[in-house]
C-alpha cells in the first residue's frame, strides 16, 4: 500500500482528528515555529490524524492581506513529514477547503501539491447556492481529491440542507466521509440515515463535529430498516475542534470507546462533562462569538501558545469566558492533560525549541 492509501485507510477505520488553530505572534503574524510544535503535540498525544485550513485555523487565511492558506498547509505537512519519517506512523492529511466550486476546486489542487489525503470541503458563505449547485461542487472537487462532506451548525456560517441532500452526496464517487456537525439530532439523523441506506455505505465513514454530543455519537449504534431490511451505522471518529485541546486525554477515551462501545452510567456522565466544558470553550453562552479565542486560551494556559490573538482584532474572549474556564478546570481536571503537554514541551526544548 503506498503511504496515501493507508491513510486513507485508517481514515476509514476511524480515528482521532484535532482541526487546528493557527499559531500567531504579537503582532498577528503566522508563527510557524509554534505552529509545528503545535502541531507536534497532537501527533506526539496519539491523534491519527491532522485537519488544518479549517474553521478553527481561521477562514481569514485565505484574504489577501494575509495569503496563510498555502504557508499553513505546507507547515503543517512538514512537521507531519518529519514525524512520519521518525516514526513510521502514518498521519491522515486533512486540509480545509472553502468557496465557489473554481475556488475550491483550486484549493483541493494546492492541498494534493503538499501531499494531503482528504479535503474537508465548506459549505460555509454559500447559502446562495442551490442544493444541486451544492452538490456540482462537490463532484467536481472530488474529482481532484478524496471529500470529507461536511454539515457545518448555521450559527458558524453553515445552512440547513435536506435528506436529499446527504442521500445524494452520498452516492458521489471519492466521497469518502462526512463530518457531521450542525450540533442539532434532527439534523445528524439526516446524515447518518442517508449514509445508512446509501449504495456506498461501506465506504463512507462518519465522524462526529458535534461537540455538543461527542461521547454519546462515539456510543451509539444507529439502525433504519428499509424493505425488511436493518441497515447499521456508527459514527467511527472524530473531526472535531474541540480536540484540538486535551488531546491526549482524548486518544485514551476514544481507545476505550472503540475497544468495547460500551454504554455504562460512567461514559453517559463523561458525555455531559465534555459538553459542559465544551461549551465554554467554544463559548455557546454568547453564541460561539468567543470560540476560537477559546480554543487558544486553554492552549496559552498549558504553553502550547504564545497568545490568544486572532487575525481578526475584534475576535476575542468573551465577557466571563476566562472565568468560566476557571470554572471548568477546577470541576474536570480529568480531562485535562497538564502533565503530558509539560513532558512533551520539555521535549521540544531539549532538541532545541521545535516539534
Amino acid at each position: 500500500m503506498t503511504r496515501r492509501e493507508k491513510a486513507l485507510a485508517l481514515l476509514h477505520a476511524g480515528t482521532v482528528i484535532p482541526a487546528t488553530p493557527l499559531a500567531l505572534t504579537e503582532k498577528r503574524e503566522f508563527d510557524e515555529e509554534q505552529q509545528k510544535v503545535l502541531t507536534g503535540y497532537y501527533l506526539a498525544a496519539g491523534a491519527g490524524g491532522i485537519a488544518t485550513a479549517v474553521h478553527s485555523t481561521q477562514f481569514e487565511i485565505r484574504m489577501p492581506q494575509y495569503n496563510l492558506f498555502e504557508r499553513v498547509l505546507r507547515t503543517v505537512a512538514g512537521a507531519i513529514d518529519e514525524y512520519e519519517q521518525k516514526t513510521g506512523r502514518v498521519i491522515v492529511r486533512v486540509a480545509g477547503v472553502c468557496g465557489k466550486t473554481a475556488e475550491a476546486v483550486h484549493e483541493a489542487k494546492i492541498a494534493k501539491e503538499y501531499g494531503y489525503d482528504a479535503v474537508l470541503l465548506s459549505p460555509g458563505g454559500l447559502n446562495d447556492l442551490t442544493e444541486e449547485q451544492m452538490l456540482a461542487r462537490t463532484e467536481a472537487v472530488a474529482r481532484e481529491m478524496p471529500v470529507i462532506g461536511f454539515y457545518l451548525q448555521t450559527a458558524v456560517g453553515g445552512r440547513r440542507f435536506s435528506y436529499e441532500y446527504w442521500a445524494r452526496l452520498c452516492e458521489i464517487p471519492n466521497v469518502v466521509a462526512i463530518k457531521s456537525a450542525p450540533f442539532n439530532r434532527y439534523q445528524t439523523l439526516d446524515v447518518v440515515r442517508a449514509a445508512a441506506l446509501s449504495s456506498r455505505a461501506g465506504e463512507i465513514t462518519l465522524y462526529t463535529g458535534n461537540d455538543d454530543n461527542i461521547v454519546v455519537d462515539l456510543l451509539t449504534e444507529y439502525r433504519f430498516q428499509k424493505d425488511g431490511a436493518t441497515y447499521k451505522k456508527r459514527f467511527e471518529g472524530g473531526l472535531l475542534g474541540h480536540w484540538s485541546i486535551w488531546t491526549k486525554k482524548v486518544v485514551e477515551m476514544f481507545g476505550n470507546i472503540k475497544k468495547n462501545h460500551t454504554v455504562t452510567p460512567e461514559m453517559l456522565t463523561l458525555a455531559a462533562e465534555i459538553t459542559d466544558a465544551n461549551a465554554v470553550v467554544f463559548d455557546a453562552a454568547h453564541n460561539f462569538a468567543g470560540c476560537i479565542p477559546g480554543i487558544h486560551e486553554v492552549l496559552r494556559r498549558q504553553g502550547l501558545m504564545k497568545g490568544t490573538w486572532c487575525l481578526d482584532p475584534d475576535e476575542t474572549l468573551s465577557p466571563g469566558q476566562s472565568e468560566e474556564l476557571d470554572r471548568v478546570l477546577a470541576t474536570y481536571p480529568h480531562l485535562v492533560d497538564d502533565d503530558f503537554v509539560k513532558k512533551y514541551l520539555n521535549g521540544v526544548e531539549k532538541e532545541g525549541g521545535s516539534a
